[in-house]
């Protein structure tokens, strides 16, 4: 039965989204409506705001995402469907999604899907390179009596192994990803990416520096290996995961094990080495030189003009195929210019976002702002954007400015990190040797324009009434009764490591909007409850539970993320909505090794999901925590 109240929420939100007629599929999740739309032209993101009980919005991955919390999400979806609206499953509503984004979207969402995954090797080789950087500077080996030349022949051997594997079999990690994303064999795109830097091939470094030839095919193909190339081994991938797909669809399934792989690897070796190899990598240093030509632009204008547009980039969702650029930058130079300039326009949506948070009078766009500049100084600026930013116009402008200037400062002073994808905060690890008080500078101007021109802006305008009470900041429980609320101590509801919600790879975790909580990295299956009370949510997908402790708590433990399109799969239930349960009994089990290998998430996020109660809410424990030890304290 639809209560009075969420069918008014329904109406709110179907005219906020410009009506039935404008909705292309509607699902949920543990947490939050989930729209795709015809004509985003005709969304009133102000009524959207001011829904009530929902705690914001954004628009993200071509489907608008509005967030209630646990329980009242499934009673406001329930009142939509019973308007009439055309309701669909989450992963359904994904592609939906996909397919509304046109050609252009799609290419840039099939680069994030094959470049993302090797991206943490890339990270991990780049602070390798500034790990060495540091050590082997003169005034640090000089603390200890040493000077470059003193350093042992086998210290540098494993520190090129350390730095050079990643870049030296990149066509390895490239096709593995690329056969996987495109529904090819995974190892098949790995034999295929080896033979791509086979030794018996003469090095792309050789051939290079004029060290050795080309083997010349036909007298005019010319074969070398292909260290450190990308599109190559991006169009490899594709072409062979499709080749092999053709030849499972073609031949009869007794011989399909033998002949499959034979004639995959045997053709797609012959097309990499000989027609794919040779043309793309022209392509390749066409669009290396290209990129190189814009940084290098004289008088700092190549990072004014980088900086002031790369989070405009972020904006449109293109920026995912900007790790192209900087792959190959690293790959055939070992130095990336582009990282400092992005970082300067990432600390500058942090300095416009803590501007905000400091005038605005909204508390409840003060509990979106101030998160939301945590994480972008640690290189998430989507909740900034999105959750702030963006909703005023201005701020965004201004931190552009600011990414601006700090880009131009970037190039002035000629900074290049030694790798990739970590910024602003973790990025000086990128930066551990002399350029390191550069960056720093760098990344504090970006930052440091960005907030003074808001707050100046903000100080000669205030924030309209309707901006600053646009959302309100209470949320009613999911449940019903009356418990008084005391203190509590909450307790870890499986084993692993303690993170920071901050970290947690969804905004709407991360910048808090569903309420104050804690993250755990989980090295167990098993999830106990973290407090003796009832279940308020019980997901038929097993992915999240609701609890309401005896003492008044209202918890949510969402078990990894964007797990609900498992449907299940992975996971085990032990309770059912409204029971009882007492503290330590075990909720189920979630295979979380298996959802890795799936390329999920796993972190588990405890949210106390009424934190406004409380005066306070403190982790009690730092680093690896065993279950039902004390993990938050909850303070009236």
């Amino acid at each position: 039965m639809v209560s009075k109240e969420n069918q008014q929420i329904a109406k709110q939100v179907i005219s906020a989204i410009g009506g039935q007629d404008n909705v292309v599929s509607f699902a949920h999740c543990a947490t939050r409506l989930r729209v795709v739309v015809k004509d985003r032209s005709k969304v009133d993101e102000e009524k959207l705001d001011n829904i009530n009980k929902a705690k914001g919005h954004f628009f993200t991955a071509g489907q608008y995402q509005i967030i209630f919390g646990t329980g009242i999400v499934n009673d406001v979806y329930d009142a939509v469907e019973n308007e009439g609206v055309s309701t669909t499953s989450k992963s359904d509503l994904n592609n939906v999604a996909a397919e509304q984004g046109g050609l252009f979207q799609k290419a840039i969402r099939m680069f994030a899907d094959v470049f993302v995954p090797i991206i943490p090797a890339l990270v991990a080789t780049g602070l390798f390179m500034g790990l060495k950087g540091l050590i082997t500077q003169p005034q640090i080996l000089d603390l200890f009596g040493l000077t470059p030349k003193a350093i042992p022949t086998q210290f540098n051997t494993y520190f090129s192994i350390l730095t050079a594997t990643a870049f030296d079999f990149l066509p390895v990690l490239v096709c593995w990803s690329a056969f996987r994303v495109f529904g090819g064999t995974p190892i098949l795109g790995i034999l295929l990416g080896l033979m791509l830097v086979n030794p018996a091939l003469p090095s792309a470094w050789d051939v290079a520096q004029g060290n050795a030839h080309a083997l010349m095919f036909f007298g005019f193909i010319p074969v070398a290996g292909y260290q450190a190339s990308v599109l190559p081994a991006f169009i490899l991938g594709y072409l062979g995961a499709k080749f092999e797909k053709w030849i499972h669809n073609h031949i009869p399934n007794s011989i399909d094990l033998i002949v499959t792989p034979f004639v995959t690897l045997l053709v797609m070796s012959l097309v990499g080495l000989m027609l794919v190899g040779p043309i793309f990598r022209t392509v390749e240093q066409v669009i290396l030189h290209v990129a190189e030509w814009i940084v290098a632009l004289p008088y700092g204008i190549g990072g004014l003009l980088w900086g002031g547009i790369n989070q405009i980039i972020v904006v449109t969702g293109l920026h995912h195929a900007l790790n192209i650029v900087e792959i190959q930058l690293l790959a055939n130079t070992h130095w990336n210019p582009v990282n400092p300039i992005s970082s300067a326009s990432i600390a500058a949506q942090a300095g416009a976002a803590l501007a905000v948070g400091l005038k605005i009078k909204s508390s409840k766009m003060k509990q979106i702002a101030f998160p939301s500049t945590v994480s972008a100084l640690l290189g998430i600026t989507e909740p900034a954007i999105y959750g702030v930013n963006l909703k005023f116009i201005k701020p965004f402008i201004f931190a552009c400015i600011g990414g601006a200037t700090g880009g131009f400062l970037s190039s002035i002073l000629n900074l290049r990190a030694t790798g990739m994808s970590i910024t602003v905060i973790p990025g000086v690890l990128l930066f551990l040797n002399n350029q390191l008080p550069l960056y720093i500078l760098v990344c504090l101007v970006g930052f440091g324009v960005a907030f003074g021109l808001t707050w100046v802006y903000y100080s000669k305008k205030s924030f309209d009434d309707k901006d600053s009470d646009m959302i309100s900041a209470k949320n009613n429980p999911t449940d019903t009764t009356n418990l008084p609320v005391n203190n509590e101590i909450i307790s870890a509801p499986v084993s692993g490591s303690v993170e920071s919600l901050s970290k947690v790879n969804d905004p709407v975790f991360s910048n808090e909007t569903l309420g104050k909580g804690i993250a755990i990295i989980p090295k167990d299956d098993k999830i106990y409850s973290p407090i003796s009370g009832t279940i308020t949510v019980a997901y038929p997908t097993k992915h999240a539970y609701g609890i309401k402790s005896e003492n008044g708590a209202e918890i949510l433990i969402h078990l990894g993320i964007d797990t609900v399109n498992l449907h299940g799969e992975c996971f085990t239930s032990n309770v059912s909505q409204g029971q009882t349960i007492k503290k330590g009994e075990l909720l189920g089990t979630f295979d979380y090794q298996t959802l890795k290998k799936k390329g999920y998430d796993s972190t588990v996020i405890i949210i106390i999901t009424n934190s406004d109660e409380y005066s306070s809410i403190d982790k009690v424990t730092e680093g690896i925590v065993s279950t039902q030890n004390s993990l938050l304290s909850l303070i009236l």
